[in-house]
């Protein structure tokens, strides 16, 4: 049987501490929250490898390295309610809940939703709650939220969803620009969210974050 303790240590060891993540609460969530049991079966011996590992229907697991700079960015408070965009089977939700005060995610997949309720459920993560809905829709009805996370990469973000954040919360995703990712940050005061470069990283688009294409004769 597989020491995946150790593996985690390891993960955290050589993926998230050398990437210059320094926040205690976010190297201490990536210690305790076991990854492999928030991915398929098949997968579990892979859970720690330092690639976005793909799940269904284009979701993917952000690569560790990745989901810890962007949660070092974010700073999540203990008080804070945080909307986990495109939660997949539920990994992204556990560690977020483990920093946060509660969690509301979103997953725009029946079977994918069910199972990462069922994971955190199993896994006595209380604070945290599975939807099934649009992802770039977010989930209004229990905004607006301190934080705000996507798990994949956006071209655009519709303003319906930024409207959801709170005056002084954040906003952190990935933004595809041609064959390259960004990380940002974006900081939301007096209505307007500031955006500001994070690090580099890459994702799939999620769908409903595509950019618009001009209609041309």
């Amino acid at each position: 049987m597989s020491n995946f303790s150790e593996r985690r240590e390891m993960m955290v060891d050589t993926q998230v501490r050398p990437s210059d993540v320094t926040k205690f609460p976010v190297i201490e969530a990536m210690l305790t929250i076991p990854r492999e049991n928030y991915v398929p079966d098949d997968m579990r011996e892979v859970a720690y490898l330092g690639e976005n590992l793909a799940l269904r229907n284009g979701r993917v697991l952000l690569d560790p390295r990745t989901f810890a700079k962007m949660l070092d960015s974010l700073d999540i408070q203990p008080d804070e309610v945080v909307l986990d965009l495109g939660c997949g089977l539920g990994y992204s939700t556990a560690v977020l809940a483990r920093l946060g005060a509660a969690v509301v995610a979103v997953e725009a997949d029946d079977d994918l939703a069910a199972e990462a309720q069922a994971n955190l459920s199993r896994e006595n993560v209380d604070n945290a709650a599975v939807e099934t809905g649009t992802l770039s829709e977010g989930a209004d009805k229990h905004g607006p939220y301190d934080v705000i996370v996507i798990e994949g990469a956006v071209e655009e973000i519709p303003e319906a969803l930024l409207e959801q954040l709170k005056d002084g919360g954040r906003i952190g995703c990935i933004f595809q620009e041609g064959t390259l990712g960004v990380c940002r940050i974006g900081h939301k005061s007096d209505r307007q969210v500031d955006w500001r470069f994070a690090f580099n990283a890459s994702a799939p688009v999620i769908n409903g974050f595509e950019r618009k294409r001009a209609f041309t004769l």
